[in-house]
């Protein structure tokens, strides 16, 4: 299939690399310029998003946020020019929902068709092609992209119109956002009582407070490995989405806008560029300690203690 790529950052390099080695002619494009690597393994450079929609069947853009997807899509040599019946443009940024509908609707009306399909798992799962998938389209554009789609991703799933992928990913960040949280109070509480964070996180993943955040992230807390991965600043731009859509529809998300807060207070410490598991130094700053620094709890036993 000739299919296209758009944005080859931390992301959409190594996936515009997976379709390449999958056997596919790959037309490539990004502001910073076309990769040697990706360049060596045969892939195709053009000039701009227009070009690589010409020459493409399907155009995937995987780029950072809402503004740049409307660039790519409709800015001058925009994909939107070469768009029409029979292509399919995917986006597999993380954007708002709302602006995702607004741009699949312009591109309906070219004829194209259009799937929002952002993707869990960050650069480790990018690299690995192990990526969950979460796709909003029309059953038709998701069953020709679908083969495209499994040499990038784990976990596939149509999960409703467009625009419902990306509901599905601002979910996602939700749940993904109060879990470092947990974690991180957990860990927290833990080391400053005394206890060895790394053997009550060992504990914990033997029950029912298990969890890949945990897993993974804890272990980052620990060890003190805050480089990204996944950056704060994505993140508090997936949890402001979430927040936008929250108010749009008169849902509360308390939980949600804490997790924004204490991210904020990472950013402005200089960390918008740590990985987000780094919410927990916010928590430590708060606390005066420190995950893994040994401490003896102070004050002896609490009310009641003996």
């Amino acid at each position: 299939m000739d299919v296209g790529f758009v944005g080859l950052g931390i992301m959409g390099r190594p996936l515009a690399g997976h379709l390449i080695a999958g056997g596919h002619a790959v037309s490539l494009h990004s502001r910073s310029g076309v990769p040697a690597d990706l360049r060596a393994a045969g892939g195709r450079p053009c000039g701009s998003a227009r070009e690589v929609a010409e020459r493409s069947e399907v155009t995937f853009a995987m780029v950072t946020d809402t503004p740049d997807v409307a660039h790519v899509l409709f800015g001058p040599d925009g994909a939107s020019d070469a768009l029409g019946p029979g292509k399919v443009f995917v986006d597999m940024s993380s954007t708002s929902p709302a602006e995702t509908r607004r741009f699949a609707a312009r591109v309906r009306a070219l004829g194209a068709e259009y799937l929002d399909a952002p993707v869990s798992g960050g650069d480790v799962g990018a690299r690995e092609a192990s990526l969950t998938i979460m796709v909003g389209g029309s059953e038709e554009a998701f069953a020709r992209v679908l083969p495209l789609l499994r040499l990038l991703g784990r976990r596939v799933t149509l999960v409703g119109p467009n625009g419902d992928g990306q509901i599905c990913k601002v979910a996602n960040q939700v749940a993904v956002a109060l879990h470092i949280q947990a974690a991180a109070e957990a860990l927290l509480l833990a080391s400053r009582a005394g206890a060895d964070p790394g053997r009550v996180r060992e504990a914990l993943l033997g029950g029912f407070a298990a969890s890949r955040v945990l897993e993974v992230h804890g272990a980052r807390m620990i060890e003190r490995r805050f480089e990204p991965g996944a950056r704060i600043s994505l993140h508090q731009k997936d949890l402001a989405n979430a927040l936008d859509t929250a108010r749009s529809l008169g849902v509360a998300l308390p939980g949600t806008a804490m997790a924004q807060q204490l991210f904020s207070a990472c950013a402005a410490a200089g960390g918008d560029g740590w990985d987000h598991s780094a919410m927990v130094r916010a928590l430590e700053a708060l606390a005066g300690h420190e995950v893994g620094a040994r401490r003896e709890l102070a004050g002896g036993p609490g009310p009641g203690g003996t």
